[in-house]
């Protein structure tokens, strides 16, 4: 008899969390450092503080870029 090639268990992969510096930030979204910081203060930009680093998912960059997209055309 044979026997039955083992299932292979199909497991969705979770992008890794990506994070961004502030100047990485700075230099996607071309602006200077005290208007990503007055964006990270007002909470329009999304950040996490891992002891003294301030770090910006990728997520929230996009989202805040998306964000932003609606704004204008409405």
């Amino acid at each position: 008899m044979i026997s039955p090639l083992p299932t292979v268990l199909r497991t969705e992969v979770v992008p890794a969390l990506e994070l961004l510096t502030v100047p990485q930030v700075m230099a996607r979204l071309q602006l200077g450092r005290s208007a990503v910081y007055d964006l990270l203060r007002s909470g329009q930009l999304a950040s996490i503080t891992l002891g003294r680093a301030r770090r910006i998912p990728t997520r929230a960059l996009t989202e805040f870029i998306r964000t932003r997209l609606e704004q204008e055309a409405a």
